[in-house]
């Protein structure tokens, strides 16, 4: 497991800059919820008024004036936008850098196999996603347990579990791609993870746009349903779970037979 621990090694800045910077945003966001608690029946009303916006972020059938609805809107755009530009970046240049920083001959001259180099940092993705989203989370519990606001647990652990397996899926998708790159591709993540954030916003506005959620990663995160249901949308879920394996999978059979320049 050479490959999965260095390549764990050499993301421990960018994991703790991603992670505190997304956790204690998130944080001060739950700290600053008391202040604001008596203002929240004029936030709600303020947004009821507001039409095609609040249903373009989920808003519409959200209660500002609890921690939990707080909580979904503040904490999961953060976590949503933060979150799968993270996924996005660390799939997609999972494979390409061996060629970008010209280290692919030293290593498929070792005694590894192409299936294995794949599997190692296929791994570590998911790995470095993994450690990520326990630091926001710890950063997230723990805001609230200072504020000391009653919240429910299995909502708030099925919050960051839809914004996990959202991640998962965005770094899937783009760990396929990876494998057909041969220079910088942080643009092409970033797009990927940009685009199907706004799918998500046009299937909220539009109900003839609906068909959009099972494409996008974002329709199973919506705090919303989660709230509602006390359950994610499996209807959308599967699909998402669906394309992340593509991915992967698309990795693994192109990086085997594909030509590398070192």
């Amino acid at each position: 497991m050479y490959i999965f621990r260095q390549e764990i090694r050499s993301q421990k800045l960018p994991i703790l800059i991603w992670s505190l910077s997304i956790g204690l945003l998130i944080a001060m966001c739950v700290l600053m919820f008391p202040d604001m608690k008596s203002q929240m029946d004029d936030v709600n009303e303020m947004f009821s008024k507001m039409g095609n916006f609040t249903s373009a972020f989920g808003m519409d059938q959200l209660n500002f004036g609890t921690i939990t609805g707080f909580y979904a809107v503040e904490g999961g755009n953060i976590l949503a936008i933060g979150g799968a530009f993270f996924a996005a970046i660390t799939g997609i240049s999972a494979l390409l850098k061996e060629e970008k920083d010209r280290t692919a001959e030293f290593l498929l001259t070792q005694p590894v196999s192409r299936v294995r180099v794949v599997a190692e940092k296929l791994l570590s993705v998911i790995a470095i996603i993994t450690i990520l989203n326990i630091i926001v989370f710890v950063c997230s519990v723990g805001s609230i347990l200072i504020i000391g606001e009653e919240f429910d647990w299995k909502i708030i652990a099925l919050f960051h579990l839809a914004y996990l397996l959202m991640q998962y899926e965005i770094a899937g998708i783009c760990f396929g791609i990876s494998a057909f790159l041969r220079k910088s591709g942080l643009g092409i993540g970033i797009g990927i993870a940009s685009v199907l954030y706004f799918l998500n916003i046009v299937a909220n506005i539009s109900d003839d746009a609906k068909v959009l959620k099972y494409i996008s990663p974002f329709g199973y995160t919506e705090g919303s349903d989660i709230i509602n249901n006390k359950a994610l949308e499996t209807k959308y879920l599967i699909p998402g779970m669906v394309l992340m394996l593509v991915g992967m999978i698309v990795a693994f059979i192109y990086y085997r037979k594909k030509d590398i320049n070192s």
